[in-house]
């Protein structure tokens, strides 16, 4: 263990967090080959889904969690022209198209119905009741359906070394990639992409707050949202475009923002919540973030790394301890809602003990 110093965290970047950024970037490149190539079979079998791009770690269909545990969006094609509908009313039936007498749940915040007809334009093949029931698409009948091309396009594309589909114990699709360096879970994620408006309940930007500037809020919201097959039902509202944009620019006034984030996120991966497939991910310190960059929208707040860095670190500990982290466009969701509280708290003791004694851990 470090003292606290701006010479050992300059070391501490150098030595950890850009040796994290290297490693993940070659694995993040050799996961991106496959997964392109069995996208572009999948593609090809059905045209409704698109093939990602081979563009890096840069990749926007690309989110890393953990660095063996990636998250990868699959657009779909043929739905444009999105509008919200309003009126509410209860569905009766199963994912298999079965009538039930009591009403499916309502979505959570972060989730919403999905109906074929809140497009102006849309193929014919999203109306099938291979994917449509009652005039609703169906998550669960999207992920079949995506889950059966996947597993033909392996044997096809002769990968079934290199990847293997892995059990799960609801309708989202998980492989697992080999790499020559290690084994990467990956879920991949069906996505129709709205990039022509902003949800009704992402009610953001919040009253009289200074960060991000109106100017920046503006343009994040002309980006749109996503919606993901993550359910049986609902669709999950992702802001992942609007996410980088405000991550982009973050430093321009000369502050210490990512470098907070980046050493905060390693320090978690190194000491505070270990594994392969950790209780909080980046997305959930990337939340963090925003929140705190927020509450701190000042020039001058970002200027001392030291207190940067233990005011996110606090913020993090709050949340962690108190088993609520709110989403920051859609704020009536609590991100680790489903979380294990016994690993939540063990981690939360974990911050509490490295708050008490602020070192870096070089070891």
């Amino acid at each position: 263990m470090k003292p606290f110093t701006e010479e050992d965290v300059e070391f501490y970047i150098q030595n950890k967090v850009e040796q994290r950024h290297h490693l993940v970037s070659k694995t993040v490149d050799e996961v991106q080959k496959i997964i392109q190539q069995l996208t572009a079979e999948i593609s090809y079998r059905d045209t409704r889904f698109q093939a990602i791009s081979n563009s890096g770690v840069h990749n926007e269909n690309f989110r890393v969690l953990a660095p063996s545990h990636f998250l990868i969006t699959i657009p779909l094609r043929g739905l444009t022209g999105y509008r919200e509908r309003q009126v509410r009313h209860w569905r009766y039936y199963t994912v298999h198209g079965a009538k039930l007498l009591s009403p499916v749940r309502d979505p959570e915040e972060l989730q919403q119905w999905l109906e074929v007809e809140q497009f102006s334009k849309s193929l014919q093949q999203w109306h099938e009741t291979e994917v449509n029931v009652e005039g609703d698409l169906v998550p669960a009948k999207v992920l079949a359906i995506f889950r059966e091309l996947m597993e033909k396009s392996i044997t096809s594309c002769n990968l079934s070394s290199k990847v293997s589909i892995l059990e799960s114990f609801s309708s989202v699709v998980r492989v697992a990639v080999e790499t020559p360096d290690s084994q990467v879970e990956v879920e991949l994620v069906p996505t129709v992409e709205i990039p022509t408006c902003w949800p009704e309940r992402a009610r953001w930007p919040r009253c009289f707050k200074r960060w991000p500037p109106q100017e920046k809020v503006q343009c994040i919201k002309s980006f749109g949202f996503n919606l993901l097959a993550r359910s049986n039902y609902h669709w999950q509202l992702d802001f992942c475009r609007a996410e980088r944009m405000l991550i982009e620019g973050l430093d321009e006034d000369g502050g210490c923002r990512i470098k907070c984030f980046r050493v905060m996120r390693q320090m978690k991966e190194d000491v505070w919540c270990t594994g392969n497939k950790p209780i909080l991910t980046t997305y959930h310190l990337q939340m963090v973030l925003f929140w705190t960059c927020e509450k701190y929208p000042r020039t001058k707040d970002w200027h001392c790394f030291r207190e940067g860095f233990l005011r996110m670190v606090k913020k993090l500990h709050k949340c962690v301890s108190q088993h609520f982290l709110k989403h920051y466009f859609v704020r009536g969701t609590n991100l680790l809602k489903y979380a294990n509280t016994s690993d939540l708290d063990l981690v939360a003791g974990k911050l509490a003990v490295f708050l008490e004694n602020p070192v870096l851990c070089l070891d």
